[in-house]
C-alpha cells in the first residue's frame, strides 16, 4: 500500500515528511491512537501497527506473549494480537531495530465512536455550573478519552489523525471531555464495570455531508460534486486568502470608526466615562439602534453598582450570553473576552480589582451580522465572595461605529467528504463496540434528504470498520427556540421526523431529547440527560439488555366512531407530567391544516377527539420547541415526536 499524503496544510505535511525520514532511518512510529493510557476494544482480535524502514523486522510483547511483523516495502507494518478480556492496567513493548516503544497503562474493554456537531463537541467545562459535583469525584481510569483534533482531507482518506492523546476522567482531564461522551461512558461503567473508552471526533457547526465517505456521497450529486471542487488546494487557498483580506478589513474600519476608542485617555472602558445621552435598558435583551441606524458595528454597555464588601478572593462575573463577541471590562481592567457568540461569559475579576463602593462593569461588544445584545433569561450576576449581584437590570449602551454585515465566510471544513477523511477514517483500522452520534442542527434547513443521507452514512461506517451489525446510537435534535401557541411548520420537527425514520435501519437507537433542550440556547447544559438517554439505546442495542430502555414510539393511528385510536410500541404505560391533560397532539384533514385535538391516555393507548370532520393525519410534538407536549412512558422517558396517517378501522 502507498503511503498516502495529507492535504490539510503545510505543517502536517513536515509531520508525515518527519514520520517518513524516520521510517527510512529505522525509526518506528505509531498512529497517535496507539499510546499511553489508550483502550482497546475486548473480545476482538486486536490490530497494532504503525511505519518503520521497508523490511525492518517488528515485535510486539503484550500479555505475557509476543508477536513480530515484517514491514513492507512501502513501511508499514501490522500485528494483529488475540482477542482479550476486559482489564488492565496493561504494558506494551514494541521492538525496533535499536529501538523501543515503551506503552503503559493500557485498558481493555469497550470502545466507542463519538460523533456529530457542537453539542457533541461541548466539554465538561461548559456544563461545569450545572454538575459541578463531577469535578469533586476521585478519578475514573477505567473511563478513557481521545480527542481527535480538528482537521478535513478532500484529497483522500487519511491513516492518523493530527493529534491526541488518552487521557483519564479525573480532576486534571475531565474539563477537556465531550460531555455528552463522558455521561454516556459514566452509566455504562456504573452499569457493567467494563472499561469505557471515548475517541471524539466532532466539529461545531458540521452538516452530515461532511461526515459521508465518497462511496455514499456519490448518491447525492450536488454535495458529491462540492466534494471533489475541493480536491482544489489552490481554490481552498484563494478562498481563504481573498475572504481573510475581506474579514480583517472590515474590522479594521470598524475599529477606526469606534468612537469609543479614540484615545486611551478617552476610551469608553475607563470609569470616568460618562454615559449622557446614552439609551437606558430596563432588563436585559437585544438593542435596538438609533433610528436609521445598521444594526451592526459597536456597542458600548454600561452598568454601574455599589459593592457593599470586597475581599481577597476572586470574583466571578457572570454575562450570560453576547451577541456576537465582546471585551469586558471591571473598573477600566480587561477581564475577559469572547470572540463569538454562542459561549457563555463566565469571567473571573481579581480581588485586586474590585473595591468598596462604586464600580464600573463596561462591555464592548462587537456585532457582525443580526441584531446584536443580551440573550435574554441566562445568568447576569457578579458574584463576590458569598454577595450575590444582579445585573440583569439598569445597563445603558452606545452604538459608537455603524457597519454594513461582516462578507460572508466559506467553512470549506464544513463541505461534504473533508471531515470524514480526516477525522473518521484513521480510526477505523481500530475495532470499537459501537458508534454514538449527536449531530442535526446544520441540516434542520433541509430535512427532506436528512433519512437518506443518515441511513448511507451508517452504511458506509459499517462498512468501512468491517462490522455490518455495528450498533448505531444516536440523539434526536432537543427543543429550541420560542414556544408557539399554534400548530405551524417546524423544520427542526421535520428533522426529528428523519431521525425517527431512520430507526428502521437494524441496530440503530434512538435516544428523544425533547426536554432536554433550551428555548434561548442551541448549546443546551443538560448533557447528562442525553448521554444517559444513549447509554439506555446503547444497553438494549449493543448490550442485548430487555428491559423498559426507550421512549415510546408511535405504531398505529386507527379512526374508530369519531375518535382517534393511537397505539404505541416500547410502551409499557403512558402518563403526562403532573397529571396534567394531554397535550402536543394536532390533527388535520385534506386541506393539511392542523388543529389542537384534545386526548386521554387509556392504559397504554391515546384517544384524540378531533376537531375536524375527517381527520386524515395526526402530529405530536410538531415543533421547534413542542412545549404542549408532556406524554411519558411509565419509564419517564419522554413520547417521541411523530407525523403519522390515520387509517380508517
Amino acid at each position: 500500500m502507498k503511503m498516502r499524503i495529507p492535504r490539510f496544510g503545510f505543517s502536517a505535511l513536515i509531520l508525515i515528511y518527519i514520520t517518513g525520514v524516520y521510517s527510512l532511518l529505522g525509526q518506528v512510529t505509531l498512529p497517535h491512537l496507539y499510546s499511553d493510557g489508550m483502550l482497546l476494544q475486548r473480545d476482538q482480535p486486536i490490530p497494532i501497527w504503525g511505519w518503520a524502514a521497508a523490511g525492518e523486522e517488528v515485535n510486539i510483547d503484550f500479555a505475557g506473549r509476543q508477536w513480530t511483523a515484517i514491514s513492507g516495502e512501502e513501511g508499514k507494518w501490522q500485528i494483529s494480537i488475540p482477542a482479550q478480556a476486559a482489564g488492565g492496567p496493561l504494558s506494551m513493548v514494541i521492538h525496533g531495530e535499536g529501538q523501543t516503544i515503551h506503552m503503559s497503562d493500557i485498558w481493555i474493554g469497550d470502545l466507542w465512536v463519538c460523533s456529530g456537531q457542537s453539542n457533541m463537541e461541548l466539554t465538561m467545562a461548559r456544563v461545569a455550573p450545572m454538575f459541578p459535583e463531577e469535578f469533586e469525584r476521585d478519578p475514573v481510569p477505567q473511563i478513557r478519552y481521545f480527542d481527535v483534533p480538528d482537521a478535513y482531507d478532500f484529497g483522500e482518506e487519511q491513516e492518523d489523525t493530527q493529534g491526541g492523546k488518552w487521557v483519564e476522567a479525573g480532576p486534571d482531564y475531565l474539563k477537556d471531555f465531550s460531555a455528552v461522551a463522558y455521561f454516556f461512558a459514566k452509566q455504562l461503567y456504573q452499569q457493567y464495570g467494563i472499561p469505557i473508552g471515548l475517541v471524539n471526533a466532532s466539529v461545531g457547526g458540521s452538516p452530515i455531508q461532511s461526515w459521508l465517505r465518497s462511496e455514499e456521497l456519490k448518491a447525492f450529486p450536488k454535495d458529491y460534486q462540492e466534494a471533489m471542487r475541493f480536491k482544489d488546494s489552490t481554490l481552498i487557498e484563494a478562498i481563504q486568502r481573498e475572504e481573510g483580506q475581506k474579514r480583517q478589513a472590515w474590522h479594521e474600519e470598524l475599529n477606526h470608526k469606534d468612537s469609543g476608542l479614540a484615545s486611551p485617555e478617552a476610551a469608553f472602558y475607563t470609569p470616568q466615562t460618562s454615559t449622557e445621552g446614552w439609551q437606558e435598558m430596563d432588563s436585559v435583551d437585544l438593542f435596538r439602534p438609533s433610528q436609521g441606524k445598521a444594526p451592526n458595528g459597536v456597542y458600548w454597555v454600561r452598568k454601574d453598582l455599589n459593592l457593599t464588601s470586597v475581599g481577597d478572593e476572586d470574583a466571578k462575573l457572570l454575562l450570560g450570553r453576547l451577541i456576537d463577541s465582546d471585551e469586558a471590562y471591571v473598573n477600566g481592567h480587561l477581564v475577559g473576552s469572547t470572540s463569538y457568540q454562542y459561549p457563555p461569559r463566565r469571567y473571573e475579576v481579581p480581588a485586586a480589582v474590585l473595591k468598596k463602593g462604586k464600580n464600573s462593569i463596561v462591555l464592548r461588544i462587537v456585532s457582525e451580522q443580526g441584531i446584536p445584545g443580551f440573550v435574554k433569561g441566562k445568568p447576569y450576576e457578579l458574584i463576590v465572595g458569598d454577595e450575590v449581584y444582579d445585573l440583569s437590570t439598569g445597563w445603558s449602551y452606545l452604538q459608537t461605529a455603524e457597519m454594513p454585515p461582516i462578507p460572508g465566510q466559506t467553512f470549506i471544513r464544513w463541505k461534504p467528504l473533508g471531515l470524514y477523511q480526516a477525522m473518521i477514517s484513521p480510526l477505523q483500522q481500530l475495532p470499537i463496540k459501537g458508534l454514538i452520534w449527536y449531530q442535526g442542527e446544520s441540516n434542520a434547513g433541509q430535512p427532506s434528504s436528512y433519512a437518506r443521507q443518515m441511513e448511507a452514512l451508517i452504511s458506509g461506517w459499517r462498512a468501512a470498520w468491517g462490522q455490518p451489525d455495528l450498533p448505531f446510537i444516536y440523539a434526536q435534535l432537543p427543543n429550541f427556540m420560542q414556544a408557539v401557541d399554534q400548530p405551524s411548520q417546524s423544520g427542526w420537527a421535520e428533522l426529528r421526523e428523519a431521525q425517527r425514520e431512520v430507526l428502521q435501519v437494524p441496530a440503530t437507537g434512538m435516544a428523544v431529547t425533547i426536554d432536554a433542550g433550551e428555548a434561548n440556547d442551541i448549546h443546551p447544559l443538560d448533557k447528562e440527560t442525553v448521554g444517559t438517554r444513549l447509554a439506555m439505546q446503547a444497553m438494549r442495542v449493543a448490550y442485548g439488555e430487555k428491559g423498559d430502555l426507550g421512549s415510546p414510539g408511535i405504531a398505529s393511528a386507527i379512526l374508530h366512531q369519531g375518535q382517534i385510536i393511537l397505539g404505541f410500541e416500547d410502551c409499557s404505560g403512558l402518563q403526562t407530567r403532573k397529571a396534567e391533560a394531554v397535550g402536543g397532539f394536532a390533527l388535520a384533514g385534506e386541506n393539511g391544516v392542523y388543529y389542537w385535538a384534545e386526548g386521554r391516555i387509556e392504559g397504554q393507548q391515546i384517544i384524540l377527539t378531533s376537531p375536524i370532520s375527517s381527520p386524515k393525519m395526526v402530529r405530536y410534538a410538531w415543533a421547534n420547541n413542542p412545549e404542549k407536549a408532556n406524554v411519558y412512558g411509565a419509564n419517564g422517558l419522554p413520547l417521541g415526536p411523530f407525523e403519522i396517517q390515520i387509517t380508517q378501522e
